[in-house]
């Protein structure tokens, strides 16, 4: 389950496997039922088949297969939001704040950082990392929240408001360095923690709360 989905053909990994801390989430869902968006893309998309069932589908299925390829190649243009290119948004003046949440139980958080990362080498991250780092995180900062499930949830802290870190980078130019993340237990705030730009990560310094986010820093690992 941790492991990326490989292309039986060509040994490529279109994309990440589920990453550790997940686990408690997996039974929550019935086995007969799994997540319903991926069954109908290949039910109405893929195989347009109302009467298409699940069960029988195998990625290592010739005919199978052959029917991903052919629909990737049809529907990616239109629904992937996987174009690294972002310089006709960056030069509108836009400003994205996108976060996703460690424990995230349906889609792999691996994706996002896939994602920014897409974007960087895009801006010259393969020749000069640092550069292409900062011309990047100028417009576009990704914030992976610990302990966070699909949107919210989960046992870490998941409450924080990006719309206001937004409006403070566009209206005001601030771009945020850090985020505070609460976690609520019965109702009571037990535990913040700052969310830091990837990809830095909230170290502790040392001493004070480690329930408080003021105990911790951004840093690069």
């Amino acid at each position: 389950m941790h492991q990326r989905l490989k292309d039986p053909k060509t040994g490529a990994q279109p994309y990440p496997g589920l990453a550790p801390g997940r686990e408690p989430y997996w039974p929550n869902r019935d086995p007969a039922n799994p997540f319903p968006i991926p069954i109908a893309h290949y039910k109405w998309l893929v195989f347009a088949d109302p009467n298409w069932d699940w069960r029988t589908f195998a990625f290592t299925d010739p005919a199978d297969y052959e029917a991903h390829v052919k629909a990737e190649a049809k529907f990616a243009p239109i629904l992937n939001a996987t174009d690294p290119n972002l310089r006709a948004f960056q030069k509108r003046g836009g400003k994205l704040i996108q976060y996703h949440g460690w424990v995230d139980q349906l889609i792999s958080p691996q994706n996002s950082i896939d994602y920014y990362e897409s974007v960087l080498s895009f801006f010259g991250g393969k020749n000069n990392r640092s550069q292409a780092a900062g011309e990047v995180q100028s417009f576009y900062r990704l914030f992976m929240a610990p302990g966070m499930a699909h949107c919210g949830g989960g046992p870490g802290p998941n409450t924080f408001d990006m719309q206001a870190a937004l409006e403070q980078w566009v209206e005001h130019g601030t771009a945020p360095e850090r985020i505070i993340a609460t976690r609520s237990l019965n109702g009571i705030v037990d535990r913040t923690r700052p969310l830091c730009p990837y990809p830095q990560l909230a170290s502790y310094r040392g001493s004070g709360d480690t329930n408080d986010a003021a105990s911790f820093i951004c840093k690069t690992p």
